[in-house]
């Protein structure tokens, strides 16, 4: 049973009554009353909190007392060693199980957070962490008192010793309110002299803005030898945006709008704009190809190729998916033959785009309204994911089965979602691995180990 559900077993076979609840541990109903100046701390809310709380607090005490049973039966190291001498299994499966068993054995630390300006070191809630593709680094956007974000760097190095430290540097020069996404623009490299990050960003009250920051902003160098944003584009509406990796269009990045795609070019300014009939939540360009691909709010996923003009009546659109529901994370999968889609349902698919079926679907993923992302992680065959119930959840990429339900070490609320990041190289090539988790001011570690 999903640990995260809202209803409880005994409660699925139970009729609602308007006007009351079921208490199933007393097996009876119990009437919704109206207290004094008309306050009702009873209502179908509180008593779901209550029993997702409970539930909570149980799966804590579990992983603390013992450590996570395996999904699979006869599923363990001297097992598989066995098998894989014998011949019986190849080397790609024996690592995916591998990666198995030990999410299953991860163990829940606590990391201690050092800045060089210890006055906001840990003040401030994590909102959004996005690991470098090196795992060296993440990038961290923070909220602060005044209903802005800052942005900061975390070095990951000191991961690898028993006390388990990292390294944040705080940029304060920019408190935009809203980040949507952001992407490296070179793929291999995350130098805080050399990288530079898309961020789009902007103020309720004034247009948003997509900009291209320096990571040497979130050096502890002299404040005086900080340069400022390599550029700046007014855009606004905007729900995502994405950076072109593929060769053919390098210097290209795109927005997902209010029933538009706009594609800029950050060298020359050139805009190209692609009406759509829908907000486009997601956006994620090919590699291999100057394909752009979208997820809209109405659940049609489609592909633009950004060589070709927008012509009027002219069809652009190379491919198109649909779901039932708003689709809010897309994710291309190495070869770039599968795409990894999230819906506001809850339901997690895996497409094959040469074919355009639906070829799995990953289940207990819990969403409704909000827009959270996919991690998936090839090189470990594992598929994870935040839900709205702040339970993180991680599927094998290959079988789709749930291998492991961690519950938040907060309560569960809509400022407390989880952001996370797993790599079996956190720090480096030669770090440590598990799953990075910031939740509320904190920063957890769960290892392999």
């Amino acid at each position: 049973e999903d640990p995260s559900s809202s209803s409880l077993t005994q409660n699925s076979v139970v009729p609602e009554l308007p006007g009351f609840y079921y208490d199933s541990e007393k097996n009876r109903y119990f009437r919704l009353l109206p207290g004094h100046n008309n306050y009702n701390p009873l209502t179908k809310e509180s008593i779901q909190y209550k029993a997702m709380e409970c539930k909570r607090l149980r799966l804590l005490e579990e992983e603390e007392k013992q450590k996570k049973k395996t999904t699979r039966a006869g599923l363990n190291s001297s097992a598989l060693l066995q098998k894989r001498q014998l011949g019986l299994l190849s080397s790609t499966s024996y690592c995916r199980y591998i990666h198995e068993l030990k999410v299953n054995c991860m163990q829940r630390r606590k990391i201690e957070i050092r800045s060089p300006d210890s006055s906001v070191a840990g003040t401030n809630n994590f909102k959004i962490i996005v690991a470098d593709v090196a795992c060296e680094r993440i990038f961290t956007v923070n909220d602060v008192e005044h209903g802005g974000c800052k942005y900061g760097i975390i070095n990951l190095s000191g991961l690898g010793k028993a006390s388990l430290t990292v390294e944040m540097y705080d940029n304060l020069y920019f408190t935009n309110r809203k980040v949507l996404l952001f992407h490296s623009r070179e793929k291999s490299l995350f130098s805080l002299t050399h990288f530079s990050k898309l961020c789009l960003m902007g103020i309720a009250e004034t247009p948003g803005c997509a900009s291209l920051l320096p990571a040497s902003l979130f050096s502890s160098s002299n404040p005086g030898d900080r340069p400022g944003m390599l550029c700046s584009f007014k855009i606004s509406t905007a729900w995502s945006c994405a950076w072109c990796l593929n060769p053919q269009a390098d210097n290209c990045f795109s927005t997902g709008l209010t029933r538009r795609v706009l594609v800029t070019n950050v060298v020359t300014g050139h805009r190209q704009t692609f009406g759509t009939s829908s907000d486009v939540l997601a956006q994620q360009f090919a590699t291999q190809t100057p394909v752009l691909y979208n997820g809209c709010r109405s659940g049609e996923i489609f592909s633009i190729d950004v060589r070709q003009r927008n012509r009027k009546g002219q069809s652009w659109k190379a491919i198109r998916l649909f779901h039932d529901s708003a689709v809010t994370s897309i994710r291309l999968l190495e070869a770039e033959h599968y795409l990894m889609a999230a819906d506001m349902a809850g339901k997690i698919k895996l497409w094959d785009l040469r074919t355009a079926k639906c070829v799995k679907q990953y289940k207990g993923h819990h969403n409704e309204y909000a827009v959270l992302p996919l991690h998936v992680n090839e090189e470990e065959g594992l598929l994870t994911a935040v839900g709205q119930d702040c339970y993180t959840r991680i599927w094998s990429l290959q079988d789709a089965d749930l291998l492991r339900t961690i519950p938040s070490p907060h309560p569960s609320s809509k400022d407390a979602i989880p952001s996370v990041v797993f790599s079996s190289r956190l720090g480096g090539s030669r770090g440590v691995p598990g799953l990075l988790m910031a939740v509320k001011q904190d920063l957890y570690h769960f290892s392999y180990n």
